[in-house]
């Protein structure tokens, strides 16, 4: 049994992720960056940012590296464009064959490198898994039902990972598909801020539908492309977490894309928020890691030109608007 449990991040998703931990009785160790934020944690038995979640008795909250060393199994739950930065922190202290859980969503803004690519680049003795699906962290943290993939190309440690992690109320779905869940779970957040544009601009739900339908089929397109299998994007990791952060305020990127479409500029919607919107940043990263494979991503492109390049939002839909007439997904049908 993989009883003793890092998480390593003390955001609102990683507190959710303790929480359940310690629910499903393992032993937990929160790590916050900086030792002021775990301290204040630790004294207030709650996250700042998970407000009234309180953390459960056998939680422990601690800021250095080194206790995360007797883990048998670690939650990398750090902002993606942070993570790198993290695991090396962590490099020193990690024992070979101790699983590294990808929990962060996202793609790496300088290099284009999935979560997986940075983890073994950088921890290059650990088990790899990734927990991905929708999963609103206030919503775990409260016990509410909840399904995600928890992907691992070994079998053995993925069932033991699923045993560890599971609850009646957290039910993890396993697969191998480890590249494909990975990409539902960054590229949903670039769409999910489209969606809330949408919104913001009052183009109604016709359009919004059209958007997650044409968003689906890019993120197929682009794990076709990366050797992973397209139906993984049809599960949790890919389209049940499109539908949820396509859908809902409590989303940090659906929120960031009503604000934009009501016409705030992106530094002002930013400025207000204590959270990372992670769609930002891998709007460039996929759009990079898209063109180097020769896959087109409109939508995924319009947003990286609104987000990232100066692009205004009416010029960006007239773009994706006037886009030639084509065929629907897996129909051969010539234009």
């Amino acid at each position: 049994m993989l009883q003793r449990m890092a998480i390593i991040g003390a955001g609102a998703w990683g507190s959710a992720l303790a929480i359940t931990a310690r629910r499903a009785g393992r032993d937990v160790v929160l790590w916050a960056h900086g030792a002021d934020t775990a301290e204040a944690i630790e004294s207030r038995r709650e996250s700042p940012y998970l407000p009234g979640a309180p953390l459960e008795a056998g939680i422990r909250v601690t800021s250095d590296p080194s206790e995360v060393a007797g883990a048998d199994a670690v939650l990398l739950v750090a902002p993606a464009q942070k993570l790198r930065e993290v695991c090396l922190r962590l490099a020193p202290h990690w024992r070979p064959g101790v699983a590294a859980v990808i929990c962060s969503k996202g793609i790496e803004r300088r290099s284009s490198a999935l979560m997986s690519e940075v983890v073994s680049a950088t921890l290059p003795s650990a088990g790899l898994a990734v927990l991905s699906g929708p999963s609103f962290a206030a919503e775990v943290a409260r016990g509410l039902p909840a399904a995600v993939t928890l992907a691992c190309a070994d079998p053995v440690l993925g069932r033991r990972l699923v045993r560890a992690l599971g609850t009646a109320a957290f039910r993890p779905y396993l697969s191998d598909d480890v590249t494909g869940v990975q990409i539902g779970g960054a590229v949903k957040n670039v769409l999910a801020i489209a969606c809330g544009v949408v919104e913001g601009r009052r183009l109604g739900d016709n359009a919004r539908a059209a958007l997650v339908t044409r968003g689906l089929a890019e993120l197929m397109r682009l794990a076709a492309a990366l050797k992973a299998r397209p139906e993984t994007l049809m599960g949790l990791s890919g389209v049940g977490d499109l539908i949820l952060t396509a859908n809902s305020m409590q989303s940090r990127n659906f929120s960031l894309g009503v604000a934009l479409g009501r016409g705030e500029s992106l530094d002002a919607a930013l400025g207000e928020r204590r959270s990372v919107a992670e769609g930002v940043h891998t709007a460039t990263a996929v759009v990079g890691r898209a063109e180097a494979l020769g896959v087109e991503l409109p939508i995924c492109l319009a947003m990286d030109g609104i987000l990232n390049r100066g692009q205004g939002l009416d010029e960006a839909i007239r773009g994706l608007m006037s886009r030639p007439f084509t065929t629907e997904v897996g129909y051969s049908i010539r234009m």
